[in-house]
């Protein structure tokens, strides 16, 4: 097992539903043996208080400054991933000495490019002690030190898992359909092409939310009883987003939620579901080469109505569409495994983002180590 290290990967996502650890087994290169994974909830009183923390944040002026509660938030979210660490390690009889490294995403309050600035909430010192295990966090700085969004993290693993994927189908497109939709195209050749596709759970949650009091759509049930409404739709897909030819990285408040006159509950939750699949065909215009296959990642792939138009739309161009299960992977899993992965490559020195994934000028590695303190 030569090179090859155990490691946690910790994802807190755009949604801000909950915390994602995985585990992962990996030599940072081509080989991957995929572990455990377990999901912890927020309750309704922690999601109010990130929700705080996107207000407060928008005064950071730079990256280190924590205004108003940020840092009581930071710190309480650091200690829920320290608890759901332990909850991890109970549940499959492992040792924090087991464990080579966490990868710590934390939670993403600002990130403006434009700007150079993202701020992820997360003390990986206080997880480092918390836990007892090794920690890589702050994973997108430094890529935007070089010139980079600092966003999509994840094609580096998407890359490695399209070596081992079961389906024969290329080149092969991996979409993440989390609160922002994302995409990996990686070629005939091994080449990776990343970037931000446009919206996705996030306009449908908050539109719920907002009309019916629930979290999220859960399988599209509100979707599948309205109707889209095509002005409202071409508002979204006529953004400029989609045609310029400089790829961007997205803020959840780059795209906002339509009024409350602009449509009913079901139509507004239906015609949001049709834009976020339409958003992925329309940012992958982009790619150098039609995909073979789209394998569909994150929570948007459970909702019934956005994967029916979204392989409707794929079929038309002669594109197929496939959930993460029928290629093996898990949906839910993957972005916190993409984090132990980049961990376990962060510990060798190695890329973690490229010219054709983030825009950085070249191939950089990135985050920060931090090893417990010893008990006195």
């Amino acid at each position: 097992m030569d090179g090859m290290k155990t490691a946690i990967g910790l994802m807190s996502g755009t949604s801000m539903d909950g915390i994602d650890v995985a585990l992962l087994k990996t030599d940072g290169e081509q080989r991957v043996e995929r572990g455990a994974f377990l999901g912890v909830r927020y309750e309704p009183a922690f999601r109010q208080m990130l929700k705080l923390a996107l207000e407060d944040a928008k005064e950071v002026g730079e990256r280190s400054q924590r205004p108003g509660q940020l840092r009581e938030i930071e710190a309480e979210l650091t200690r829920r991933h320290a608890d759901a660490v332990s909850q991890f390690l109970h549940q499959n009889g492992l040792k924090p000495s087991d464990i080579d490294v966490i990868g710590f995403h934390g939670q993403t309050v600002l990130h403006r490019p434009d700007r150079a600035l993202t701020v992820q909430l997360g003390s990986g010192q206080l997880l480092a002690d918390l836990t007892g295990a090794p920690v890589v966090y702050d994973m997108r700085a430094n890529d935007m030190v070089h010139g980079g969004q600092g966003a999509p993290l994840v094609p580096a693993y998407h890359a490695a898992l399209a070596e081992n994927l079961p389906l024969q189908e290329r080149p092969v497109c991996f979409v993440n359909i989390g609160g922002i939709s994302n995409l990996t195209f990686v070629g005939l050749d091994g080449s990776i092409i990343a970037f931000d596709s446009g919206p996705g759970n996030t306009l449908i949650d908050q539109w719920v939310e907002a009309h019916a009091g629930v979290p999220f759509d859960q399988g599209g049930m509100i979707a599948s009883e309205g109707r889209v409404v095509s002005a409202l739709a071409e508002g979204y897909l006529s953004s400029s987003f989609f045609t310029a030819s400089q790829r961007r990285s997205l803020d959840r408040n780059d795209f906002l939620p339509p009024k409350g006159d602009d449509a009913e509950l079901a139509d507004g939750a239906r015609t949001l579901a049709y834009v976020a699949a339409a958003s992925i065909i329309r940012s992958a215009e982009h790619l150098p080469q039609q995909p073979a296959l789209y394998v569909i990642c994150g929570g948007g792939r459970l909702n019934s109505v956005l994967m029916r138009d979204l392989s409707a739309l794929a079929a038309a161009q002669g594109s197929r569409v496939a959930c993460a299960e029928e290629a093996g992977l898990d949906g839910d899993a993957m972005e916190a495994e993409a984090w132990a992965y980049l961990a376990a490559r962060s510990l060798k020195h190695l890329p973690l983002t490229f010219p054709g994934t983030t825009g950085v000028r070249q191939p950089v590695t990135g985050g920060v180590l931090r090893y417990p303190h010893k008990k006195e």
